[in-house]
C-alpha cells in the first residue's frame, strides 16, 4: 500500500519531489505553484529554457522549496529519457508525476489537417505522458510507490470539429492512464483530471461572446480560473487520495454536461 502522507509540519506534499510538465504558465505553473506551496520540491519543465528558469525562480523564491527547471520537448521519445534521467539526479526520487504539457494546434478543415499536425498533436499530448509514466511509475516501484496524475480536457469526451486529433489524443490519455493503473498498482496510482475552459493564456484567442452564450448553459456559468485546478491536483498527488486509482475527475464547470 503506498505510504499515506502525513506532514508534521501541516504541509500536504511534505517532503515530496513533483515534476510538472507545460509548467511555465497556465495550469500547469498553477499547480506547481500549489505543489511547492504544500511543501514539494518541484520540476518544472517546459521546452524553453529561459522560461523553466525563471518559473524555477519565481516559485522557489515564493515557496522556499527547491524547484528546478528542466527545458525538455515532451514530445520528442529521447528527450523524455533524458528528462527523466536529469529529474532524478536533481531530487533523488519523483512522488508525483504530472503530466500537463499539451497542444491543439488548428486547422481550417478535417480534411486539411496534415500529418505534421496530427503527429506533433499525437506526440505532445499521448506519446510523451506514456513515455515520462511508464518510466517514471517503473523507478516509483523500487522507492515506495506514487502519484501520476494526467491532465486531459473536455475534448476527449465532446470533441468540437476544430480539436479532433487534440480529442482523440486526450481520449488515449484516458486509456494510459487506467492502463498505469492496472500494470504499476498497488503502490503507484494513476489518475486523470478532466479540465474544462479556464481563463489561461489560450482563453487569448476565444471569441468571448461566444463564449458567454456557451457558458450561460453551462451549471457554473462560467469559465474557471487557473488557482481552481489545484485542489483537485493537490488531493490526487497527497495521501488523501490513498485508495484513488484509474479514476477521472472533472473539473470543468459541469461543461460535460451540456447538450447541443
Amino acid at each position: 500500500m503506498e505510504e499515506q502522507i502525513r506532514p508534521t509540519s501541516g504541509k500536504l506534499l511534505e517532503g515530496k519531489a513533483a515534476l510538472v510538465t507545460g509548467a511555465t504558465r497556465g495550469l500547469g505553473r498553477a499547480i506547481a505553484e500549489a505543489f511547492a506551496a504544500a511543501g514539494a520540491n518541484v520540476i518544472v519543465v517546459s521546452r524553453k529554457p529561459d522560461a523553466v528558469a525563471r518559473a524555477a525562480d519565481q516559485i522557489s523564491a515564493r515557496s522556499g522549496q527547491k524547484v528546478f527547471g528542466v527545458a525538455a520537448h515532451v514530445g520528442d521519445w529521447n528527450q523524455c529519457t533524458a528528462l527523466v534521467e536529469r529529474a532524478y539526479e536533481l531530487v533523488d526520487r519523483v512522488d508525483v508525476l504530472v503530466n500537463n504539457a499539451g497542444i491543439a494546434p488548428l486547422y481550417s478543415a478535417l480534411h486539411d489537417a496534415s500529418e505534421e499536425l496530427f503527429d506533433k498533436t499525437l506526440g505532445v499530448n499521448l506519446k510523451g505522458p506514456f513515455r515520462l509514466s511508464s518510466l517514471v511509475a517503473q523507478r516509483m516501484l523500487t522507492t515506495g510507490g506514487g502519484s501520476i496524475i494526467n491532465v486531459s480536457s473536455v475534448a476527449a469526451v465532446r470533441p468540437t470539429q476544430h480539436e479532433i486529433p487534440y480529442g482523440a489524443a486526450k481520449a488515449g490519455l484516458h486509456v494510459l492512464t487506467t492502463g498505469i493503473a492496472l500494470a504499476y498498482g498497488p503502490t503507484v496510482r494513476a489518475n486523470t483530471i478532466m479540465p474544462g475552459p479556464f481563463l489561461t493564456d489560450i482563453a487569448a484567442g476565444w471569441d468571448m461572446e461566444k463564449f458567454g452564450e456557451f457558458a450561460a448553459r453551462m451549471p457554473m456559468r462560467r469559465a474557471g480560473a487557473p488557482d481552481e485546478i489545484t485542489g483537485a491536483a493537490l488531493y490526487l498527488a497527497s495521501g488523501m487520495s490513498s485508495f484513488t486509482t484509474g479514476a477521472l475527475l472533472r473539473v470543468d464547470g459541469g461543461q460535460a454536461l451540456v447538450r447541443d
